[in-house]
């Protein structure tokens, strides 16, 4: 072995022994050294070494090796690390990933990984995987597990029932203090691994109020639970949407909260590092849609992802028709100053740039409801004004280029006002579209750019080569 190590080119006693680069004890994540050893060991098949070193990586460490290899190296790996890896590990892969991995594994292996994850993200495992995969693996869980998941399957998609834990602390409301701090010590195995709050509930199991673990522990052993009571705590109906309950939690600062059904029966509890997934998630979404993408298309492969790219490209190629038949309108006069071909990009570019800036910020603004009917109007208006302003700045500057471009001061005082006017049609439409698009009930994100991009092509063009057609020819 040591001779196939030297003829290698392979330190194995020397191999790095967590995560982190050598040099940096404070890296977070993997080192790209960590993972070109890992590769490396695992070209020249060091199965034993492989599990050493990954032996006490974290979930989310284990998961970003995963998504940094290459599909066969990956599943080389997870079934190298079979009895390695943290079953969490799988619960940060998104959907592309995990149903290539999953399909590799038997149902068995599958379901006890979703055994071992916490209610929810057993719940978010199952829901990722494609139908008949689904059932195959359901009829391998515990029977706890599977019923909670199939509760959990019948709460709509993006829901508090989705995303909800079935682990917490309930008490009755007639306890002291110190039959809590009894209780909490007897059933230690029991309790959820991390909770912030206890709930109390009355003999029909429906939520009367919480207490903090602070307010418990600070708190005589005589007194009456009931008197610690909250009066500001949340409760989240059941089918309530993910990014209304992360409104809620930023704008209450919860670190829990629970889940209620029809009746105020309590049936659950979301967390604060749910919240911190589902905000990363959903600003992830909109930044994605606006380019009409979507977050797994960096795992897909080429073929898959050119077709879901390929809707929005035929959309734009609709759009693109559009502004090529308003310069059809004014060929003549292009034919007759050759100048207007060469300058009209300028007027559409600097209208697209603005109009998305505004865009990004109402996307946004309506995302985190800081846009309502009292106050959209003025924002619109305020774009607008930016919009006038950089259009009148920036016509300044670009109309006298022109002018010493050219020599000709009326094609310098054409391309300016079309300039003035277009930023100003950027600034409009980039804020009033995202915000009528949110009052008709529709997702600004994945829309709002196409119709941006034809509006200030169509804009841009129109306004430069119409002034260019009236005062020049």
């Amino acid at each position: 072995m040591e001779e196939d190590n030297e003829k290698e080119g392979l330190d194995i006693e020397n191999a790095p022994e967590q995560q982190a680069a050598p040099d940096d004890e404070h890296q977070v994540g993997l080192s790209d050294a960590f993972i070109s050893e890992i590769l490396e060991l695992l070209d020249n098949q060091y199965t034993d070494r492989i599990q050493e070193l990954c032996r006490d990586l974290s979930a989310p460490d284990a998961a970003e090796l995963l998504i940094k290899v290459s599909p066969s190296s990956r599943h080389q790996l997870v079934e190298i690390l079979e009895t390695v890896i943290q079953p969490e590990t799988f619960s940060y892969l998104d959907h592309e990933m995990l149903n290539d991995l999953l399909e590799h594994m038997s149902g068995a292996h599958v379901a006890a990984i979703v055994n071992e994850l916490e209610s929810d993200d057993a719940l978010r495992l199952i829901d990722d995987l494609d139908e008949e995969r689904r059932h195959e693996i359901m009829r391998h869980l515990s029977r706890k597990v599977r019923a909670g998941v199939e509760e959990g399957l019948t709460f709509p998609e993006d829901s508090a029932g989705r995303m909800m834990q079935r682990e917490f602390v309930a008490i009755p409301q007639f306890w002291t203090v110190g039959k809590i701090v009894d209780y909490l010590r007897a059933a230690s195995d029991a309790l959820p691994d991390k909770f912030y709050d206890i709930f109390i509930v009355d003999p029909m199991h429906r939520f009367v109020g919480a207490v903090t673990l602070s307010s418990v522990l600070c708190a005589q052993r005589a007194v009456k639970v009931d008197t610690l009571v909250s009066d500001e705590h949340v409760t989240v109906p059941v089918d309530m949407d993910r990014e209304q309950i992360a409104f809620q939690f930023r704008r209450k600062d919860l670190l829990s909260a629970p889940v209620v059904d029809s009746d105020n029966r309590l049936i659950g509890v979301i967390t604060v590092d749910d919240i911190v997934d589902v905000i990363d998630e959903v600003a992830q979404e909109d930044f994605l849609k606006l380019g009409g993408v979507s977050d797994s298309d960096i795992n897909r492969n080429a073929v898959s992802t050119a077709k879901a790219r390929s809707s929005w490209l035929f959309i734009n190629l609709f759009t693109a028709f559009l502004a090529s038949f308003v310069i059809g309108m004014f060929e003549a006069s292009i034919e007759k100053v050759v100048a207007l071909a060469v300058l009209m990009p300028i007027v559409a570019s600097m209208g697209g740039n603005a109009g998305t800036q505004a865009l990004a910020v109402l996307v946004r603004a309506i995302a985190t409801k800081e846009v309502s009917a009292t106050n959209a109007w003025r924002i619109v208006g305020k774009e607008c004004m930016v919009g006038l302003l950089n259009g009148i700045a920036f016509a300044l500057i670009l109309g006298a280029a022109v002018w010493w471009w050219y020599a000709d001061a009326k094609l310098g005082a054409v391309i300016a006002a079309s300039m003035v006017l277009n930023l100003f049609a950027a600034g409009l439409f980039g804020a009033l579209i995202p915000v009528a698009l949110a009052r008709f009930g529709l997702d600004p994100a994945p829309s709002s750019g196409v119709l941006l991009t034809t509006v200030t092509d169509v804009v841009g063009f129109l306004a430069f080569l119409g002034l260019a057609t009236f005062f020049l020819l």
